[in-house]
């Protein structure tokens, strides 16, 4: 049963149109937030958005590439307009690369990851520190190539670890003003990312998606007094 304990809170996601993101987005639904959900993809965000409002909250879908700096200050000036504010930032947007050592790796698969796993982590943060008060939240799915590497994988470990050392920072700045920064590492999670560099990975043994989300909005229910910092969640049946 749901506490509904952020119940007329809002919550921006990005990538919240499928998959980890989206998620999350039912999960902060079903504890009676209104939402702000972005991604690239404007059909799969209007479906995403239909099946959000089953919960009777407000949501509204807002095609952005967050990679690119207008379109995140239209996202958050769209935001600004029909809420006033924002209690929690959910950075979830990202990307990943076909399975390439760096020798073959092309410059464009690397900078499209980079700079949306990382540059669109800073832009969107940047564009909405302005709407959030004392007791607000952002949390950033960062991964667990956040802390450990893969070969094949040096744009997508770069970019997570990349996102940590931001996420550090970002508490740290954060601290005095009470918004509190949680970084979600999760493991082998059975979302469509895989099909960019492992098609036939066993996603059986995988976290499903909601569960990730869960953990998330559990640690987003914590008193204000109280934070998870870096939120661990793994596989029981081990690395993949």
């Amino acid at each position: 049963m749901a506490s509904k304990r952020l119940r007329g809170k809002v919550a921006l996601v990005t990538g919240g149109g499928k998959g980890i993101g989206f998620e999350i987005a039912r999960a902060l639904a079903n504890e009676g937030c209104n939402l702000v959900i972005g991604g690239r993809n404007r059909g799969q965000l209007t479906e995403a958005a239909t099946q959000l409002k089953k919960y009777k909250v407000r949501v509204l879908p807002v095609a952005c590439d967050v990679r690119d700096e207008r379109a995140v200050h239209a996202l958050l000036a769209t935001l600004q307009d029909n809420f006033r504010r924002l209690d929690i930032l959910i950075n979830n947007a990202g990307v990943a690369h076909a399975n390439l050592t760096v020798d073959k790796l092309p410059v464009d698969a690397w900078r499209e990851v980079i700079d949306t796993n990382l540059t669109g982590m800073f832009l969107v943060t940047r564009a909405a520190l302005s709407l959030m008060k004392r007791g607000s939240a952002i949390l950033n799915n960062l991964s667990v190539s956040a802390k450990r590497v893969f070969p094949g994988m040096a744009g997508y470990s770069a970019a997570k670890h990349g996102a940590l050392g931001f996420t550090k920072t970002l508490r740290e700045e954060l601290r005095e003003k009470g918004i509190r920064v949680i970084a979600l590492l999760p493991g082998a999670t059975a979302t469509d990312i895989w099909d960019s560099f492992w098609p036939d990975a066993p996603k059986k043994r995988m976290i499903s998606a909601a569960t990730v989300a869960q953990a998330a909005v559990n640690a987003l229910l914590l008193p204000e007094d109280s934070t998870v910092e870096e939120l661990v969640i793994s596989p029981t049946a081990g690395a993949l």
